[in-house]
């Protein structure tokens, strides 16, 4: 379906009394929005519904006067606000949004300005962006759902009882707080409210192989895995040398081991677990080398992978982070896409661990040559593409982003290394603008708040 939208002012103004719900309107608004009779019209904001008299008078252009009461009603601070409107002829209903909650969590002191992690900078940036289309936009933690979120104002998040959402946007940081009985009483509530949430939930390393291996036109791109085992390991490390041991719900390069064969006999391991043998390597026979790492795996279930011999930079470990978003029409577009290049010392590229980013094409191009790197980006961003496709189509709930992670090995063959379904935003460009990933997220809610909407009535 194709939305048709239009971008509207909303002043507050004076109620003559409490129970006054006249809505004024610009004429030229009331003939752009198809509305046919002057009667009661049915304005929706979030989830809630106002019935409103509306008289039509000469206003700015797309300008409409909401009562000051009505706007309270509808769990908004007192200011002026742009938003995007669609009519609903069928149901003489004016919806107005979208209203979006990035959920996610964060601690927060009485009288202190929370801080949202990783992601702080980010919400700015959805603000902003929001605010500049049409919208409105806020943040809040699933256990002070229907209670307490906090918006922008001048710079400064404010807590306030906001109205409920047209679309949430997961951004939760902790896998286990999403496994948690309190997230998922909170999740049959968005159920219940017909509230739609995208990125579902972290994704599961094994799952996610399972799903690309059974696809004939992707398989090749995979490093072999299996879950990890002792046969698995012995099996892995005389095929390939060199593995990677990976907990199936890590993120951000965290408790990794890489087992590498030096020679006959004598093995070395490497790890990124955090707060432990951080990235010490030890030798010593396998057998040796499994009692050392078998205690670091806390009993998690962990893959097993093919060692891969990819290209450098300046020595340096390095991948390929592609950024992908997808429209309501599920088609995937590419958002950015930046080399990564693991900190020295590191094997993993995360810039959670230190790692570094630069543009893709230069980094190539010290390793292969212009030429055959441009034809390997292409390759890169299509095999991306097609990777984001079969993840939201096998995935339960709605997917709206994934960051695609893609090594290139020294013959030039492209390895799909790892999908993430809550990809970190502090390695693309153009910081201090909104860039296209949040305009990709801001449209995406846009449509998916409205289509639902739509779908509703």
């Amino acid at each position: 379906m194709s939305l048709s939208l239009t971008p509207i002012k909303i002043v507050p103004g004076k109620p003559t009394d409490r129970n006054n719900f006249l809505v004024q309107m610009s004429n030229q608004l009331f003939i752009l929005l198809k509305i046919k009779e002057i009667r009661d019209l049915n304005i929706t904001l979030g989830q809630k519904t106002i019935t409103a008299t509306v008289k039509t008078v000469d206003l700015a252009a797309n300008e409409i006067i909401l009562p000051e009461n009505m706007i309270i009603d509808f769990c908004l601070p007192l200011q002026c606000y742009k938003f995007q409107a669609m009519y609903l002829a069928d149901g003489h209903t004016l919806k107005l949004g979208p209203v979006v909650g990035l959920l996610t969590n964060f601690t927060s002191k009485k009288h202190e300005e929370p801080h949202f992690r990783s992601i702080h900078t980010f919400c700015e940036e959805l603000h902003h962006g929001l605010t500049e289309q049409g919208g409105f936009f806020y943040v809040f933690a699933y256990d002070q759902f229907l209670n307490e979120a906090y918006y922008l104002v001048d710079g400064k998040w404010i807590p306030f009882e906001l109205p409920l959402p047209d679309v949430i946007y997961n951004r939760i940081h902790s896998r286990r707080l999403e496994q948690k009985e309190s997230y998922k009483q909170f999740r049959t509530r968005l159920e219940q409210l017909m509230i739609p949430i995208f990125n579902d939930r972290f994704l599961s390393k094994w799952e996610v192989y399972e799903q690309l291996s059974n696809e004939r036109q992707l398989s090749a791109y995979i490093p072999e895995t299996k879950l990890f085992s002792k046969e698995h390991l012995n099996d892995f490390i005389q095929k390939y040398e060199t593995v990677f041991l990976k907990p199936i719900h890590g993120s951000q390069g965290r408790n990794i081991i890489k087992v590498k064969k030096e020679r006959e006999n004598h093995y070395t391991f490497q790890s990124s677990i955090t707060n432990q043998i951080d990235n010490v390597e030890e030798g010593g026979t396998l057998d040796e080398i499994y009692q050392l790492v078998k205690p670091i795996l806390h009993n998690q279930i962990y893959i097993i992978q093919q060692g891969l011999d990819l290209v450098t930079h300046q020595a340096c470990a390095m991948d390929f982070r592609i950024l992908c978003h997808k429209s309501l029409t599920n088609h995937w577009n590419i958002t950015s896409t930046v080399a990564r290049i693991a900190a020295d010392g590191e094997f993993v590229s995360n810039i959670a661990r230190g790692g570094t980013i630069t543009r893709p094409l230069m980094a190539l191009s010290n390793c292969l040559g212009r030429t055959k790197s441009l034809a390997i980006l292409e390759m890169m961003k299509e095999l991306a593409l097609e990777t984001a496709s079969v993840i939201s189509s096998r995935s339960a709930g709605i997917t709206g982003e994934l960051g695609i992670d893609i090594g290139v090995d020294h013959d030039g063959r492209i390895w799909i290394i790892e999908v993430n379904s809550k990809p970190s935003k502090n390695f693309e460009d153009d910081v201090g603008k909104i860039r296209p990933s949040a305009k990709a997220i801001i449209q995406f809610c846009t449509e998916l708040g409205f289509e639902t909407k739509s779908l509703k009535e």
